[in-house]
């Protein structure tokens, strides 16, 4: 998410990040978390999968008790070793502290709580791969001071309209205590911090990209390229994923890729199969300019006739994709003197998965208010009436928006609307969007202004790629013995 201090519009709950510095400042990483605390509060620190790290088991470390554990050499006995990484541990403490809180999270939010070995595997992991990254950061002299991290928790805290003391009160009544929330707070940041050094400074954006990008949105050349209206069946796999599993997801993936092949109903097995959030729809991702998808999926579909399934699987970031090509259409742009990119004035109603509110009753909320509109009501009355995003006061008006700037599930579906259409509920990581397209126009501002928006979203997919690469790279190098934890191997 970009930073958005001041901003009144609450775009900070639907705009993606920037991977320039200035723009991304403390709010990167943005991941839903608490019933009852803000989506936002906690998208800062991958918080809820982060917490709980080595606070219990520091605590008992450093009291006397602990010390006089450790000199009788009773360690076995006071806590044990779950993992070794490079020349630290992961104590069995620590993660069952870690897993508790998940555990608690997910029930709270309703939502499945894997087999408890399963979990702790995947915390595990999880808990590694973040301990691999702060001996990074602290081998490269990275530090937040404390004046850094109050500051952050301050603008949580203005963010969802409470002072510090009463956010603080919030979070302590879902059971997680202030000094384990501070902890991931400057972990998150550190992390940040670390990522804008080894990988985002890094991100270059070449001329002939930017010219390509500008090219396919609206420049001379956009008639003579072909959008794509793809159907894809997603299989997750997390950067820091064991081998192990990544197999089992290509195991999977590959059987429902031969089903595909053999004429099954595409739409149904995306409903049934995909791990992403459009499954429901059948994995319609609607039309696509070839610049905004990864360059192995236009090459894999550009052989293909309407209704083909390329005929292997696709590796991306996010892990592995069975695709369809659904039909090509000539490029929508038209000719211009100059470039210009397309901006959307697009609206929103957002209503958390929180407070009580289930997912089911947050899209029938949704739904009831779409066909009230549709009906004649006041869209902007709506919003003010029931959004959880900033944005309500202005009955969600979010302005002009500018291609890569919001996250994916929404630019999607507020691509494929028409000006006054209103979406059907779509599902982000910060709960669900009711979207409603006032109008389109070509991006104002100089043809260098233009060039940066397109440059930002270049860098900012790159950039992705990268991170997840520099994980996986990172990971690879890395010392870690796991000891006594079933599913885990030695590395």
């Amino acid at each position: 998410m970009r930073a958005a201090d001041g901003d009144a519009n609450g775009r900070q709950q639907v705009k993606s990040g920037s991977h320039q510095s200035q723009d991304r400042q403390h709010t990167r990483g943005f991941l839903p978390a608490f019933d009852g605390v803000s989506v936002a509060d906690m998208n800062m620190f991958r918080s809820i999968t982060l917490a709980a790290g080595a606070f219990a088991a520091a605590l008992f470390l450093s009291s006397p008790a602990g010390a006089q554990a450790l000199s009788k050499g009773n360690v076995q006995l006071a806590d044990s070793v779950v993992a070794v990484v490079n020349n630290d541990v992961i104590t069995q403490r620590e993660l069952e502290d870690r897993t508790g809180l998940i555990t608690r999270r997910l029930q709270q939010q309703n939502a499945p709580v894997p087999p408890a070995a399963q979990l702790q595997r995947q915390v595990l992991d999880q808990m590694v791969l973040e301990r691999i990254q702060l001996q990074k950061a602290k081998e490269d002299n990275i530090t937040v001071d404390d004046a850094t991290v109050k500051r952050t928790l301050e603008r949580l805290a203005q963010q969802n309209q409470m002072t510090l003391d009463v956010y603080r009160a919030r979070i302590e009544a879902q059971g997680v205590p202030w000094s384990t929330f501070t902890r991931d707070a400057r972990t998150e940041l550190t992390l940040s911090k670390l990522r804008e050094k080894e990988v985002d400074s890094k991100v270059l954006v070449s001329d002939a990209e930017v010219a390509n990008y500008v090219a396919s949105q609206r420049g001379p050349n956009a008639s003579q390229t072909s959008d794509l209206r793809l159907q894809h069946i997603m299989f997750k796999v997390p950067p820091d994923a064991p081998q192990a599993d990544i197999d089992a997801n290509q195991a999977k993936a590959e059987a429902v890729l031969k089903q595909a092949q053999a004429g099954d109903d595409f739409t149904k097995l995306a409903q049934a199969n995909s791990q992403d959030t459009d499954a429901a729809k059948g994995g319609d991702l609607g039309f696509r300019t070839q610049s905004s998808l990864p360059a192995g999926i236009v090459t894999s579909v550009s052989t293909l006739r309407p209704g083909q399934v390329v005929p292997q699987l696709i590796r991306t970031t996010g892990g592995f994709e069975v695709i369809k090509l659904v039909e090509r259409r000539s490029g929508q742009g038209t000719a211009a003197d100059a470039p210009k990119l397309v901006q959307t004035h697009v609206r929103h109603i957002l209503l958390r998965v929180s407070d009580g509110m289930s997912e089911s009753a947050a899209r029938q909320k949704l739904l009831d208010i779409k066909r009230e509109v549709l009906a004649g009501g006041d869209f902007a009355n709506f919003a003010r009436t029931y959004s959880q995003d900033g944005s309500a006061s202005q009955g969600g008006d979010l302005g002009w928006i500018s291609p890569g700037e919001t996250v994916p599930e929404f630019e999607r579906t507020m691509n494929n609307l028409k000006d006054g259409d209103v979406s059907d509920p779509v599902r982000s990581e910060y709960g669900y969007h009711l979207i409603q397209v006032l109008g389109r126009r070509e991006a104002e501002g100089s043809a260098t202004e233009q060039l940066n928006i397109a440059r930002q979203a270049i860098g900012q997919r790159k950039a992705e790629q990268a991170y997840s690469d520099w994980l996986r790279e990172l990971r690879d190098t890395a010392y870690v013995q796991y000891k006594g934890v079933a599913g885990q191997q030695e590395q």
